[in-house]
Formats: structure tokens, C-alpha cells, sequence
């Protein structure tokens, strides 16, 4: 019996559900949903390293880097579920932030449970993706020694990139081989060692913090409006609008006219209604503000309008 696994805080057994197969539906739903309460919490106690973590993303991307992240399980799908949906939401290139899963695609949606012991796997990752320096590498493992999501991050480390890892399980292995080590501590689980339930939460909950908190640091959000957002289909055009509209002040009339004349890009279509100015020449003075609307704005004796302007 593998005895650090055994001691493990998400493979303990819970005590308060241990009669769950005694239940009837309403009261199981009512334990596993008492249990999931505690995830915020716990998250709540580790923003230190969360803060920590995301300045050294911001800084990396800022100096042309990358973040990564590695993952098996549940652990992997989560991390290439927040990186695919960093392209639409903040209208960044597929290659800035980027999930790869032990197993490849296919463990996406199949069982591929025992790639995540192959170390090696990881290591080579790391060569093939050309990682380097200037990269963030994130091992995702609930149990904190994954072999795959070691092997990334050690070898991460051997080509000079930073690294961070997330586990929900204190004193890990992966916190000894990163610079930072996100720790949420969730608990036993309601179904004893299943941590796609409150570990995965918990994952989920930070990797929204990271990629988020990095975004709007980087000027692709503006107040709490998406004004990056890769309008590609109808409802995101809807809601480009929409954010034109709140923002700007204008009518659905120029929120259309402007957003065709902007491409589609959101805080382009803003800057040329608010300034007056042509599309190059907006997107000239976007480029010059690093990306940064309300920077923007200032650069160009534009009172900011919209929202999160107020006392500023």
C-alpha cells in the first residue's frame, strides 16, 4: 500500500457521510452540498499565494511568455477547460495560455488513468512544447504527486521557467518541486477519495482566479466588461452590444454601426465612437497604451466613460 496516498487529508474518510448509502436523494444532496460549502472557504485562505501567483503570470506574459498547464484526471480537464476558454473571453491567441492533459485529447473524454504515473511523459512535454524561461508552468494534481504533473514541473524548473502548483493536500511533493504552491486544504470528500467533487471545485475556483485576475491586470477588461470578447457568434455579438451600449452610452444603432467598422472588436468599436477617431488611428493609440482602454482614454484627454469611472 502506497502510504503516502493512504495519508492523504482527500483520501481520508468523512465521518459526516458515512451513512450516504443509507439516503435518501434530498439527504444526500443535502451532505454533498453542505460539503461543498467549505470549498470557498478554503480557497479564501490561500489569495496570498493566489496573489503571488498571478503577478508572476502577469509578469511573464507581459515579458512574451507563456502559461501552461499540466494535469491529469480531472486535475487535467480542468486546466484545458480554463485555458480554452481564454480565447473567446479575452480575445487572446489559443498559444498564451494553454492545458494539456496526461494522456492527450483523448483522455478529455475517456479514462486514460495510467499515463499520469509516467514521469517521463511530463519531462517530454516540456521539450515538445518548446517551453523556456520566459514561460509559467501549472502542475495541477489534487493529490500533490502526480508523476506526470511532476515531471512537467521539475523539468519546467530545469529549463529556467517559474512554476506554480495547485493540490488540495498540505506538505505535497508538488510543493517542493515549484516556486509557488497553491494549497486550498478542501477535506475529506463526501464520497470518500473521489476528488473530482470538492478538490476539483476548489481547482475550478482557482484557475477562474488566475486567468481572470491575470486578464484584467493585462487592460482586457475594462470596469467588469468583457471589451476583448471574440464576438464569433450570435449571443457573443448580442452581448458586444450590449457592453458598447453600457459603456459608450450609444444606441443599439452605433453599437452595430461602429462594431462592423471595428471588425468586431469590441474595444476597438468603443475608442473610435468615443474619440472620434478612424479605425487605424484607435487602434494605433490602443497599441501605444498596451492594449489598456482606459489608458487609452487618458492618453487621449478622454474623460474614462462607463463603467468603474466614477471618483477616478
Amino acid at each position: 500500500m502506497d502510504k503516502y496516498l493512504a495519508n492523504l487529508t482527500t483520501e481520508q474518510v468523512n465521518e459526516r457521510t458515512e451513512e450516504l448509502d443509507r439516503c435518501g436523494t434530498a439527504e444526500i444532496l443535502t451532505m454533498i452540498n453542505r460539503e461543498d460549502t467549505a470549498v470557498p472557504e478554503a480557497v479564501g485562505k490561500v489569495i496570498p499565494q493566489i496573489t503571488q501567483a498571478v503577478d508572476m503570470i502577469v509578469d511573464a506574459i507581459r515579458g512574451g511568455g507563456r502559461l501552461f498547464y499540466f494535469g491529469a484526471g480531472t486535475s487535467g480537464r480542468l486546466g484545458v477547460l480554463d485555458a480554452s476558454e481564454c480565447p473567446p473571453t479575452f480575445g487572446v491567441s489559443p498559444d498564451l495560455v494553454q492545458g494539456h492533459i496526461a494522456g492527450g485529447d483523448t483522455a478529455l473524454r475517456n479514462a486514460v488513468e495510467d499515463s499520469e504515473d509516467n514521469e517521463a511523459l511530463g519531462r517530454d512535454e516540456i521539450t515538445r512544447l518548446g517551453i523556456t524561461a520566459a514561460d509559467v508552468v501549472t502542475g495541477i494534481a489534487a493529490s500533490g504527486r502526480t508523476p506526470y504533473v511532476l515531471g512537467a514541473v521539475r523539468q519546467a524548473k530545469a529549463v529556467g521557467a517559474k512554476t506554480i502548483g495547485l493540490t488540495t493536500n498540505p506538505d505535497s511533493l508538488l510543493q517542493n518541486c515549484v516556486d509557488i504552491c497553491i494549497a486550498p486544504v478542501t477535506g475529506p470528500e463526501a464520497l470518500t477519495g473521489s476528488t473530482r467533487m470538492k478538490s476539483g471545485t476548489a481547482q475550478k475556483l482557482v484557475l477562474n482566479m488566475l486567468t481572470t485576475a491575470t486578464m484584467v491586470r493585462l487592460g482586457k477588461v475594462y470596469g467588469n466588461r468583457m471589451v476583448d470578447l471574440n464576438a464569433t457568434n450570435g449571443k457573443l455579438v448580442e452581448r458586444a452590444k450590449r457592453i458598447f451600449c453600457d459603456i459608450t452610452g450609444g444606441s443599439e444603432e452605433d453599437a452595430e454601426k461602429y462594431l462592423w467598422a471595428a471588425g468586431k472588436r469590441t474595444k476597438l468599436a468603443i475608442l473610435m465612437f468615443c474619440s472620434g477617431l478612424e479605425a487605424p488611428a484607435a487602434q494605433a493609440a490602443l497599441d501605444e497604451n498596451g492594449g489598456n482602454l482606459r489608458q487609452a482614454f487618458s492618453s487621449l484627454g478622454i474623460d474614462p466613460p462607463g463603467p468603474g469611472s466614477a471618483g477616478r
